[in-house]
């Protein structure tokens, strides 16, 4: 499905205009719309049938006591009656599950390109906030696609219609009544240009304040150890508070509109009851043609009225297609051109050149950074906190891209490889890593739904899995829970590493892989992920330096650069930075 795309992507608050809307919402499904446009013609004109036999009744049919004919005007009226209300079920039956069928294939859509965009976007992107955006967003288009917009189209005709035979009944009184209707479409379309940035800005605190919640709820364990709930409960009324304001905004308007319309059209039925009365007192109009100018005159008025509130819902519906175009219109990281080089297959050496990076202007974390790790090699990173290992880690995995020098996978550029081809042979076990909820052979077999039960088995023993599976009742089955609560830190990275395994990746990152272990699983560990290293280019983050003594070279990062590089004896024998780090350890 095509979506909504702005000519320049550099245009982030363009406004999204109904004629874009319409080339890419409406157009493409041209056919229903227009099913729902006949079908609201018939409704609309099947109910100008009352209105218009009214004047029959009450001018030929009860002054002649024509029994016969008023048989045959009742069942004209009920079968249009019936015409109307089977025309009304289809529309809204036909249009309305339209309309959910889009907001459910947007939401795929948002998700989509939402998964597609760089890491540093998620970096400064609440999580909440975008679920807010994917989830909300789109709703609105249920009233461009929906029975909304066809109902302001048939509501037009219905009053053109009712206009023009307002006018062969009476040409002074539709003019009368004309001057208020003028006055209020003047008035809402004010209204609309004002209310359409309090919905855009309403999109923005919803997802705030839902981003905000996610957060709260994720970390409630952390909330009541500190004590911090009522704090938690001020900062969400903050936020719902602002949320309110919002609302009470865009009600005001909508209240004005709607009083505006009781005022103005109420006016116009006193001057219609004050003129129709005395033209009825000098022989100019009947009764059954001042009954008709009523009825038909609220047929003109109420689609006018009606569509003030459809006039609402299609701002609220282009300020949340406001929002959703920021989203689809950001760069990809597989939209990047010169990203054209695609790996059939990999041996696995990694070369750092040159390597320089910084996240913000003018604050370099990297700096000089060169350094080759041969397929099959492990190369271990080392240094104190806020050193570079994890930043030299996340150029590895392409999570980021140098600002300065390269990063070659088989002297290619790393920077020029799809994406996709690459990570398709990467293996990451992260020092705090994210389980998903569910059992444990969901985990475990995440990066391969389709493995064999022999491939998963042998991955949970690798990785020892299996020692703890073995004690529960549903084994590899056992629910647990929300990024994998119901595990203990040393579980939940065991089964990490089995996920790990199983994936059978040529390059491996691992991120303090065994920082949450206690000896016994981390001698278990060990095990594992020497199996799970074997032939494969691994890069190690490590505090425990007593786990890497045996790693093919280890870098000592300090301050953004190599400080120091070797192996474990080599550095040793250096007595320098790692050999303080390591105869520290030692002590403790």
């Amino acid at each position: 499905m095509q979506h909504l795309k702005n000519t320049s992507s550099n245009k982030k608050k363009a406004k999204v205009t109904m004629a874009t809307a319409f080339k890419t919402i409406i157009w493409p499904r041209r056919n229903l719309v227009f099913i729902g446009l006949v079908l609201i013609v018939l409704s609309r004109l099947s109910s100008l049938v009352l209105p218009w036999k009214s004047k029959a009744l009450l001018d030929d049919v009860i002054p002649n006591k024509d029994y016969e004919q008023l048989k045959n005007l009742l069942l004209i009226v009920g079968l249009a009656i019936l015409f109307q209300s089977v025309t009304s079920f289809l529309l809204t039956r036909i249009l309305s599950v339209q309309a959910q069928y889009l907001i459910s294939e947007l939401r795929a859509q948002v998700q989509r390109k939402v998964l597609s965009l760089p890491i540093s976007f998620f970096d400064n992107t609440k999580s909440g906030a975008l679920v807010s955006r994917i989830m909300s967003d789109v709703e609105g288009v249920r009233n461009l696609i929906g029975t909304g917009l066809v109902q302001m189209v048939g509501g037009t005709i219905t009053a053109v219609i009712s206009l023009v035979l307002l006018i062969r009944i009476s040409p002074s009184m539709t003019l009368f009544v004309l001057v208020p209707v003028a006055i209020f479409g003047f008035i809402a379309l004010k209204a609309f240009g004002y209310i359409r940035p309090i919905f855009r800005t309403r999109g923005k605190i919803n997802a705030e304040v839902t981003g905000r919640l996610t957060e709260t709820l994720s970390g409630v364990r952390v909330i009541k150890a500190f004590n911090a709930e009522e704090q938690e409960n001020k900062t969400f009324e903050k936020g719902v508070d602002r949320l309110f304001q919002n609302v009470k905004k865009s009600l005001t308007a909508t209240a004005f509109m709607t009083s505006s319309s009781t005022f103005l059209l109420g006016i116009a039925s006193t001057g219609i009851m004050g003129i129709g009365g005395y033209k009825i007192m000098t022989g100019d109009l009947t009764i059954g043609d001042f009954l008709s100018f009523t009825l038909l005159l609220g047929f003109m008025i109420a689609p006018i009225v009606q569509m003030s509130n459809i006039g609402s819902q299609l701002t609220e519906a282009f300020a949340g297609l406001d929002r959703t175009e920021e989203l689809m219109n950001m760069t990809a990281e597989e939209d990047n051109e010169e990203r054209a080089i695609t790996l059939k297959t990999i041996k696995g050496d990694i070369e750092f050149k040159d390597i320089a990076f910084s996240y913000d202007a003018g604050k370099q974390v990297l700096h000089d950074i060169n350094f080759k790790a041969p397929a099959g090699s492990v190369t271990a990173l080392v240094g104190s906190s806020g050193s570079g290992k994890s930043t030299i880690a996340g150029l590895s995995a392409t999570f980021l891209t140098p600002k300065f020098g390269i990063v070659t996978i088989d002297n290619q550029d790393l920077s020029k490889v799809k994406l996709s081809s690459y990570r398709q042979y990467l293996g990451v076990v992260l020092q705090d890593e994210f389980l998903f909820e569910g059992t444990i052979r969901e985990n475990i077999m995440f990066p391969r739904p389709d493995a064999s039960e022999e491939d998963l088995q042998n991955a949970v023993k690798a990785a020892y899995v299996n020692e703890f599976t073995d004690r529960f009742d549903d084994g590899l089955d056992t629910l647990i829970g929300e990024r994998g609560v119901k595990l203990s830190g040393g579980q939940r990275q065991r089964l990490a590493i089995a996920r790990a395994i199983l994936a059978n990746p040529k390059i491996i990152i691992l991120d303090e892989a065994t920082s949450n272990l206690d000896t016994e699983s981390e001698g278990l560990i060990q095990k594992s992920l020497g199996e799970l290293m074997k032939d494969r280019t691994t890069i190690v983050i490590a505090h425990r330096l007593s786990t890497i003594r045996k790693a093919d070279q280890i870098l000592v990062i300090e301050a953004g650069r190599i400080a120091e590089r070797g192996t474990h004896d080599e550095l040793i024998a250096l007595q320098g930075r790692y050999y303080d780090l390591y105869t520290y350890q030692a002590k403790i």
